[in-house]
């Protein structure tokens, strides 16, 4: 990672296992920058904080008020003394052409050797509300492709899925490609299984309208596929759940497997 940004060119892939399947795959594009140089991204096309066809605005992250990004990480890794004193790469849907709609994005916490100790993932639903979940090895190692992380579900995503049960996230990136795969498991087992992933590429003219071109409308076909699919899945007759109040903490924090089936039963229970 030498360049301040990068493009991931891929695909995200949704599968429903039951009551009746669902599965889908769509092309997309992420972006992966580093917070501490984004004053260095330098791509015609791009802005930072100002309206261009692909943008990234601060706001729409972290605090969502504007401020440094960066910091308020370090900030939020020191308060749960988590040793990430290397890089910090936020992964995203970018806005394009000023509309931005992140169902997830990553915010990837290295330690000064390049060893993944930490990722944030910021969960965005469609009715406003957002939900973070600090994620981090349990056995104080990094994080690689063999790790499977668990944190409690804690937000109303979809209205065909209760709050309950867990998600499991795994990561796995090398030099030339980034992947991010998320299982739910409901209290009768694997329920959905997610992933996005794709070919990594800097961030320069090139790639960027190149990306843009074939995807002009990236942000406003994933609003609009989200409700699609909510529509399929309503023909298909699944149980639909009406939305529950917001969870009361905006973090929460991977849980160690002995720990899983205690917190799951005391979110039974308040809910």
């Amino acid at each position: 990672m030498i360049a301040p940004a990068q493009i991931i060119r891929g695909q995200v892939m949704h599968e429903r296992l039951r009551p009746a399947n669902n599965r889908f795959v769509y092309p997309v594009f992420c972006l992966r920058v580093n917070l501490a140089k984004l004053d260095e991204i330098k791509v015609t096309g791009f802005g930072m904080n100002r309206l261009r066809p692909v943008s990234i605005y601060t706001a729409d992250y972290g605090p969502k008020d504007g401020s440094n990004l960066e910091q308020w990480m370090r900030d939020l890794l020191a308060q749960h003394h988590i040793d990430a004193d290397g890089e910090i790469w936020l992964h995203t849907f970018p806005r394009v052409l000023g509309f931005v709609f992140n169902p997830v994005s990553f915010w990837y916490c290295y330690d000064r050797q390049g060893g993944l100790r930490a990722v944030l993932a910021e969960v965005n639903n469609t009715f406003g509300e957002t939900h973070q979940y600090l994620i981090t090895s349990h056995d104080q190692q990094c994080i690689d492709g063999n790790t499977q992380l668990k944190c409690i579900k804690m937000m109303h995503v979809s209205p065909f899925c209760q709050v309950q049960g867990h998600y499991q996230f795994t990561f796995r990136d090398t030099a030339q490609t980034a992947w991010v795969g998320i299982d739910y498991f409901d209290d009768d087992g694997l329920l959905i299984k997610t992933s996005v992933g794709g070919k990594r590429l800097t961030l320069n003219q090139t790639s960027l309208w190149q990306a843009l071109l074939a995807q002009p409308l990236l942000t406003i076909s994933v609003f609009a596929r989200i409700h699609w699919q909510a529509f399929l899945l309503w023909r298909k007759r699944v149980p639909f759940f009406s939305k529950p109040a917001a969870p009361t903490t905006q973090l929460s924090t991977s849980t160690p497997p002995t720990a899983l089936k205690t917190l799951t039963q005391n979110q039974e229970l308040a809910s």
